[in-house]
């Protein structure tokens, strides 16, 4: 039901030349063999029932595809880029644009196989393609956590959504040591849905505030700044004056310094 009501209203938003662009686009990549998913405002959309008026569609690839995808999609005569190597790609036609997406700004969450496995295939502008699975978008927007972007009602609406339906245990190992990320949205999700707190699995929340038990006992890390995971500009200061390391330079994140610098240069930019 969710998902007809909003392919209903999403016609009107995505029509005409802006459409057959995006139709055209992924009959590129079915044609191509290069596996993808729809994400962003469509599959959010999908899940909870929140529409957002937006003429951009997200495709999810892996990094090793991403290459392929760019050159079909010059051979087709589209404008096509890799605007930052460390995670975004974008195919433009007129005022529309594609982003390919293969990982998050902040250098985590790469698409790999198993993004694929979760993936639930759905109706796309009269085709069919797969969406990215909730338990996917869900790990993505808990890190960004900018001045002018916070996507922590997005995450409060898609366990609002989907509680019953996630795979928590996947979940747990999508954050693996990140883990207070994801134990903060659970605690703000409980305090902006009281009635609803008990939809998630009381075993989850046990595990995590164990697990933070625990951490008193151990002994302090490394003096490390996580907040660039969660903001490119807010914890600058940190890293530049403060003598913090970055995160995003430790194993695990796939940012060099010259991402991180290029990254920085485009906060003032519009995307």
């Amino acid at each position: 039901m969710l998902r007809l009501l909003f392919v209903k209203n999403e016609a009107a938003s995505l029509t005409g030349p802006t459409a057959e662009f995006y139709r055209e686009c992924i009959r590129t990549l079915q044609e191509a063999k290069l596996p993808f998913m729809v994400g962003g405002a469509y599959a959010f959309a999908v899940y909870t029932g929140i529409e957002r008026h937006t003429k951009d569609l997200d495709f999810f690839l892996r990094p090793a595809d991403v290459p392929r995808a760019l050159d079909h999609f010059c051979g087709s005569g589209y404008e096509a880029e890799l605007t930052f190597p460390h995670w975004l790609a974008k195919v433009k036609c007129g005022g529309d644009c594609l982003d390919l997406i293969f990982r998050a700004g902040n250098g985590l969450c790469e698409v790999d196989d198993s993004w694929f496995d979760r993936a639930c295939e759905d109706g796309v502008l009269g085709t069919r393609a797969l969406l990215c699975a909730p338990e996917e978008m869900l790990w993505m927007k808990a890190y960004i956590m900018e001045r002018e972007r916070f996507d922590g009602a997005d995450v409060a609406h898609i366990i609002q959504s989907c509680a019953e339906r996630l795979d928590w245990d996947a979940l747990l190992r999508r954050f693996g040591s990140d883990w207070r990320v994801l134990l903060s949205h659970l605690v703000l999700f409980g305090f902006i849905y009281p009635a609803e707190r008990n939809r998630i699995p009381m075993p989850v929340m046990s595990d995590l505030l164990a697990r933070m038990r625990q951490e008193q006992s151990e002994p302090a890390p490394d003096r490390i700044c996580r907040g660039t995971l969660l903001s490119r500009a807010q914890y600058l200061v940190d890293v530049e004056e403060r003598e913090y390391a970055d995160a995003r330079l430790a194993p695990g994140s796939h940012m060099s310094p010259h991402d991180i610098a290029e990254w920085t240069a485009a906060i003032d930019s519009p995307e």
